[in-house]
């Protein structure tokens, strides 16, 4: 019998196969594949959801209650990784839709399946999971700031305020919205505990939905950009690299114990390319398809190199301390 805990931890195969998949129907059926277009705000507007309903926003005050991780994760992710962004984009060509898909994708720290990743990976996932609260609310808030250090008026001749806005309240602010309805109702209603724990089932089936229509949808069109994606794999994965290693340091300069650390070393790591996409998908047409193809390919670059993680951060960048 299928479990919860079995079809999370078990997502990233089940991603590897939906993405194969979406690639072959993309590319070998391709005008019924772009009908999926119309498809890609609902999905994700349920996924936001499916995820919102998971991060424990009624409890927001216990996401303090270990202020030394807290300090240590926004330094980490706030601090560190857009340093370690900013070196690494100089890299890249100077391509304002490129450098913003990098940057909307790196400079977001993941708050779903960095979870189950950090459990995988023997780290300690109750901190994490209680800080998912802090991490959305700020990431939401410090994005712009950032986008605005890195770009300038560059970034604002991209985004066009109305499709942009009309995107983060239809497929962030309402399903937010509604998923701390749900959590309310939870605590004074078995309704509303039973729709929360139907809720839970839904974040992996329809990241994997998700994954397949925009892939799917958007495969066709990229082999007039295929030069600027391969520019920036490199960039992704050393990104993966150098992260553990800063996260590591900080971990040890705020002296957390070895399964923070870890969780640590996974939140730096580990980006929030789902929430981010619907942003991308409401820019212009011109560039909504580049910047879009940049975020699903850190995806894919990242799901492989949590495979790697879950093995070597515990393994050997961090190993049980011994007495």
């Amino acid at each position: 019998m299928m479990t919860r805990e079995n079809l999370e931890n078990n997502q990233v195969w089940l991603y590897v196969v939906v993405l194969a998949a979406a690639a072959g129907f993309g590319l070998l059926i391709p005008d019924m594949a772009r009908q999926l277009d119309g498809t890609i705000s609902v999905v994700i507007a349920v996924l936001m959801y499916s995820m919102f309903s998971q991060i424990p926003f009624t409890a927001l005050k216990q996401s303090f209650a270990n202020r030394r991780f807290i300090w240590a994760l926004l330094t980490v992710n706030y601090l560190a990784v857009p340093l370690v962004v900013w070196i690494l984009s100089a890299l890249l060509p100077d391509h304002p839709p490129l450098l913003l898909g990098v940057y909307l994708v790196l400079l977001t720290p993941c708050i779903d399946y960095v979870i189950v990743f950090t459990a995988l990976g023997r780290g300690n996932e109750k901190l994490i999971l209680m800080a998912t609260p802090i991490l959305f609310l700020t990431q939401l808030l410090l994005l712009p700031l950032y986008l605005w250090l890195f770009m300038g008026e560059a970034a604002t001749g991209i985004v066009e305020p109305g499709p942009f806005l009309e995107a983060f309240i239809g497929l962030i602010v309402i399903p937010l919205g509604i998923a701390i309805a749900v959590q309310l109702l939870a605590r004074k209603a078995p309704t509303g505990h039973s729709i929360l724990t139907f809720s839970a089932w839904l974040p992996v089936p329809f990241m994997a939905l998700t994954l397949f229509v925009v892939v799917a949808s958007q495969i066709g069109k990229l082999s007039a950009y295929m030069d600027l994606l391969i520019q920036v794999i490199p960039i992704y994965v050393a990104f993966m690299v150098i992260v553990p290693v800063v996260s590591r340091f900080i971990a040890k300069g705020f002296k957390l114990d070895t399964g923070s650390s870890r969780a640590l070393i996974f939140s730096g790591s580990t980006r929030n390319s789902l929430v981010v996409l619907p942003l991308a998908l409401a820019l212009p047409d011109e560039v909504s398809t580049l910047v879009a193809a940049v975020i699903v390919t850190q995806t894919i670059v990242e799901l492989a190199g949590e495979l790697v993680y879950i093995r070597l951060v515990p393994g050997l960048l961090l190993r049980e301390k011994t007495a």
